[in-house]
């Protein structure tokens, strides 16, 4: 599978915003400062993120928002067969409620959908009410908990979306 051209997103208001295009080993730098600004108990490793970049575009696809020239987000998606999961998703703290997320989140669903999913999944941190309502309104549902799912022991709710309802 090619990599697809970059992607306009629109942010709330209706305007054109950020980039979005396909994440390189070269972005890990900027990327690795949002993961850890983002996800300071849990971060993943440059390692661990890099891994997921060789396996695209196999099983992977992972995309950065650009604006200007400063990467502000980043999210990741794995797919096989016809199942998908949300990897991660994380804007940084001077760019959210921006519709950035949201940008993101509807490429993941394109792109699962492109490659014949039939529903996509993802695991949200129990104590990130405001990310819950993201997924709510992209029409994800919950479907269960993972109990200390992460590092720091917090829980994690499991959501499900059907692609083809």
């Amino acid at each position: 599978m090619s990599p697809r051209p970059d992607v306009r997103a629109t942010g709330e208001g209706g305007r054109v915003g950020v980039v979005l295009r396909q994440m390189t080993a070269g972005d890990l730098p900027a990327v690795m400062v949002i993961e850890r600004e983002t996800f300071p108990a849990d971060a993943w490793s440059e390692v661990m993120l890099r891994g997921e970049l060789d396996d695209q575009p196999r099983t992977r696809h992972y995309v950065v928002a650009v604006l200007g020239e400063e990467i502000v987000g980043y999210a990741g998606l794995a797919a096989a067969g016809d199942q998908a999961d949300v990897q991660t998703i994380a804007v940084s703290a001077g760019h959210r409620r921006a519709g950035i997320g949201g940008a993101m989140l509807t490429e993941l669903l394109a792109e699962a959908v492109r490659r014949g999913a039939r529903e996509i999944f993802l695991e949200v941190r129990a104590d990130n009410p405001s990310a819950q309502a993201v997924y709510d309104r992209f029409g994800f549902e919950a479907i269960g908990v993972r109990r200390r799912y992460y590092e720091d022991g917090t829980d994690a709710i499991m959501m499900k979306k059907d692609l083809h309802a």
